[in-house]
């Protein structure tokens, strides 16, 4: 007689909903927006060069970096969207319709060197819903002291 009761119980349990197959998605950290009332603005600076990324040996020499600086007071929750408009107000390249800017880091490795390594691309006018617009500095690992290389393509 406990067989049958046994059976009886499992059969009255619920079934579980389910589950979708195959990974879950990749969880993107969050982090909280800042408020830029209250927040000191970090300085960035901004070397532009058109065709492509400054190499790496242009920010060998400290106080040698390139000359096409622009510095920009913002966040770190700034978006490359944002970074995107307050350079084309300063770059007329970066203005043309079919302009592309490509971001990326730089800042000195455990040896001392400098690396460069690319962190997205907006499109001039853009419309804001490519993936790469919404990335902020925060997200994409930024440090403050690192500089950013923009390369207008």
């Amino acid at each position: 007689m406990a067989g049958v009761a046994e059976v009886q119980n499992r059969q009255a349990r619920p079934v579980p909903p389910a589950q979708p197959r195959g990974p879950p998605p990749p969880a993107r950290p969050r982090f909280e927006p800042v408020d830029r009332e209250k927040t000191c603005p970090l300085l960035l600076r901004v070397f532009t060069k058109i065709g492509g990324h400054h190499p790496n040996e242009d920010f060998a020499v400290r106080g040698k970096e390139p000359k096409d600086e622009v510095q920009i007071y913002t966040w770190k929750d700034a978006s490359l969207r944002e970074l995107t408009d307050l350079v084309k107000e300063v770059v007329p390249a970066a203005r043309k319709r079919d302009s592309k800017l490509s971001f990326a880091f730089v800042y000195p490795d455990k040896n001392g060197r400098f690396v460069v390594r690319p962190v997205g691309m907006t499109y001039s006018y853009g419309n804001g819903r490519r993936m790469d617009d919404v990335k902020t500095l925060a997200e994409l690992s930024f440090q403050i002291g690192d500089y950013l290389s923009v390369a207008i393509l």
